[in-house]
């Protein structure tokens, strides 16, 4: 049987392509033992209110210690939730389907406001917000499963550790992807394709594609799997 893997970093309440890797595969790796990247998607996201796009950012302590895992990585700011459900609250209150996402997207803050590291956080988060998209890939943590050195290694470790046939990555992998190590283990790899996917109706003005999907859960709600279907 064919079982497709795909290994990505955690991110802070995702953009809907992050969803769409996650559907598109049989079980995905939560990627965290490894360094963690200041000024990225790890603790922050944005999210389009009566202003503009906005960036919602988890403050974390130690930014300085270029060592450190993602997984070892603390909040520094006990309120950050509330803070940032408050922003979420006053821009898409007047969202279509605001009413129908509004408890258990809060019920999601409030669990993680109760968390210390971004990683749990933000793997709390984004299995919570799987069912709502319709998602249902097993999640696994990159530290639960066998290592291996070098990236590559590593990466065909975590595949072959779940049964995997084929690897699906990021685009943007394609630079360092040792392809050949892959096959070798017997594995196939194949690369995501972001391109495609359909507008939904959005509020504030032009259209924009780089969001948290909770824009997406807010504009459309139940319909939202299906904004997740790339069109040729």
């Amino acid at each position: 049987m064919q079982k497709k893997v795909a290994v990505v970093q955690s991110n802070y309440i995702p953009w809907k392509g992050y969803f769409d890797l996650i559907r598109s595969v049989d079980a995905f790796v939560l990627y965290d033992d490894v360094q963690y990247t200041r000024r990225d998607w790890r603790n922050r996201n944005k999210i389009k209110t009566a202003q503009g796009e906005h960036w919602l950012t988890i403050a974390v302590k130690n930014r300085g210690r270029y060592e450190q895992l993602i997984n070892e990585v603390e909040v520094s700011d006990a309120d950050w939730a509330a803070q940032h459900w408050k922003t979420i609250e006053m821009s898409y209150r007047r969202a279509p389907c605001f009413a129908q996402m509004e408890a258990p997207l809060r019920a999601l803050f409030e669990q993680a406001a109760k968390l210390q590291h971004l990683s749990s956080i933000n793997h709390l988060l984004i299995a919570g917000l799987c069912p709502l998209l319709g998602i249902h890939t097993p999640l696994y943590r990159s530290e639960d499963l066998p290592g291996a050195d070098g990236r590559n290694e590593r990466l065909i470790q975590l595949c072959l550790a779940l049964g995997a046939s084929e690897y699906l990555s990021g685009p943007a992998a394609s630079s360092y992807m040792d392809e050949a190590a892959f096959a070798a283990a017997g594995l196939d790899v194949s690369y995501m394709n972001y391109a495609g996917y359909p507008e939904y109706p959005q509020m504030y003005g032009e259209f924009a594609h780089a969001l948290s999907v909770i824009d997406l859960l807010f504009n459309t709600g139940a319909d939202a799997p299906a904004f997740l279907e790339r069109r040729a």
